[in-house]
């Protein structure tokens, strides 16, 4: 991995939050969290009504500023959690209004039966010259298993990485 790694995060139950926590520890990477400048409600049958009029609306609601030097990190480890099969919609409002190119981008995303849907697609086609890795997909918070599928995916994605520095041999 980079000498710099930030991971970065939208969280409204805390699953993801977790997960963002536990690759942080094991990158030793800087963390910060999107947040919205309005909270989504506490109560979750209203974050699914607000947050479906937001995806179907293409709504990207404001978010508190970050205090990023994009110039600082290559590999970013982007986390979200997975509603209505896409990233939630702060994390879309911050890839529309300021992701940087040319980074590495390691998605993950924590759900709740649903998988990853389509996120690793929709960050792909907001990432525009960045080069975007497989995705890791954790169900609600991972449990018991969550630092083990963690560390296995950075060890399959430092993996890649090398991989891809590394010169093609001519046969």
């Amino acid at each position: 991995m980079a000498e710099k790694n930030l991971v970065l995060f939208y969280s409204w139950s805390g699953n993801t939050r977790r997960i963002a926590h536990l690759i942080a520890g094991k990158l030793g990477a800087d963390i910060h969290e999107i947040q919205p400048k309005q909270p989504y409600p506490a109560d979750y049958g209203k974050v699914l009504t607000q947050a479906k009029k937001e995806l179907q609306n293409q709504a990207y609601p404001p978010l508190n500023a970050l205090p990023i030097r994009w110039e600082q990190y290559e590999t970013i480890c982007l986390g979200t959690p997975n509603w209505f099969s896409t990233m939630a919609p702060p994390v879309a409002s911050f890839l529309w209004e300021t992701m940087p190119t040319e980074k590495t981008i390691l998605p993950f995303c924590t759900h709740g039966g649903g998988g990853e849907g389509r996120i690793a697609k929709d960050i792909t086609d907001y990432c525009l010259g960045c080069d975007v890795l497989p995705m890791l997909t954790i169900c609600g918070d991972g449990g018991a298993g969550a630092e083990d599928a963690v560390g296995k995916w950075l060890n399959q994605m430092q993996r890649i990485m090398q991989m891809r520095k590394e010169p093609t041999p001519i046969f």
